[in-house]
């Protein structure tokens, strides 16, 4: 038994693909490279995964903090971790390194 569409969502400009429509397609790597070049092709069928890699990346710490600064950053809401990072590079604006050493 066949699917029946509704004439209203049918799209006559891209219509649905039969088993002959497929039968004739040809993978993407047989065809961009007479598109795009090869060079573009190759950069077009790489995958591209995770988020793009940052200028300026950071680095993972572990930090024991007190119970009543990270309550009181936490409790700003989302971003807290940003603003914590952003109050501690406004604060060596002001200091230099030979104060931070105990």
């Amino acid at each position: 038994m066949s699917k029946q569409s509704k004439s209203e969502m049918v799209d006559e400009t891209n219509p649905e693909w039969s088993p002959k429509d497929f039968a004739k397609a040809r993978p993407a790597s047989d065809v961009l490279p007479g598109l795009f070049g090869n060079a573009q092709a190759k950069e077009m069928l790489q995958p591209k995964r995770g988020r793009p890699k940052a200028d300026a990346t950071k680095e993972h710490v572990n930090l024991r903090l007190d119970a009543e600064v990270l309550a009181q950053f936490r409790a700003s809401g989302p971003g807290w971790q940003t603003r914590m990072n952003a109050a501690l590079a406004d604060w060596l604006k002001t200091h230099t390194p030979k104060e931070l050493q105990v």
